[in-house]
């Protein structure tokens, strides 16, 4: 019995909104950032895996160490030759409630940065997609010319659910990335 199936739960939703809810978008369309998108449970992840791919999301920026949570990789491929569609998943593994090296940071937005040239929309996450994926959206913005300061505040605005990044250590490294351009 073949296992793929297509789940409508995108089917309707307007272009602008988001496939889950503890998400938001860091350029509408193109680059968001929110919560771990796999389950426990097969079926459901199969559900969210579906809502991106229909909402046309082609680049997955994992966060998370192994065995942190169920792994939606393979569900992910899956459904994407389902819907016969070409999908990057890249992991790039942070501790929770930690920082990355400098060089983890830069191939994060290397990799951000590569997949917006190439048209790609793209969805980064760790756990709950407040502290890690926070250094990595607010390093993103300081990329685009914000101070560290003005990326902390502005990736509490767009992140709707929780104070973003957690940690003092992760709110300096983001103060401090400017010097790492």
């Amino acid at each position: 019995m073949n296992s793929i199936k297509k789940h409508n739960a995108a089917k309707t939703m307007p272009k602008t909104e988001r496939p889950i809810s503890n998400s938001y978008w860091i350029i509408p369309e193109q680059f968001m950032a929110g919560e771990y998108p796999g389950q426990y449970s097969n079926e459901e992840t199969r559900k969210k895996m579906d809502a991106f791919l229909e909402a046309g999301f082609n680049t997955f920026i994992d966060l998370t160490t192994p065995g942190e949570r169920v792994p939606y990789e393979p569900l992910l491929r899956e459904q994407a030759r389902y819907y016969q569609k070409d999908v990057r998943y890249h992991r790039f593994t942070i501790n929770d409630w930690g920082i990355p090296s400098p060089e983890k940071m830069r191939a994060i937005q290397n990799t951000i940065q590569e997949s917006i040239s190439n048209g790609g929309k793209i969805y980064i996450h760790c756990w709950a997609g407040i502290g890690r994926t926070g250094i990595s959206v607010g390093c993103y913005l300081v990329e685009q010319g914000m101070s560290g300061e003005k990326a902390l505040i502005e990736v509490n605005n767009l992140c709707h659910y929780a104070s973003s990044p957690e940690t003092a250590i992760q709110k300096e490294f983001v103060r401090k990335w400017v010097e790492q351009k």
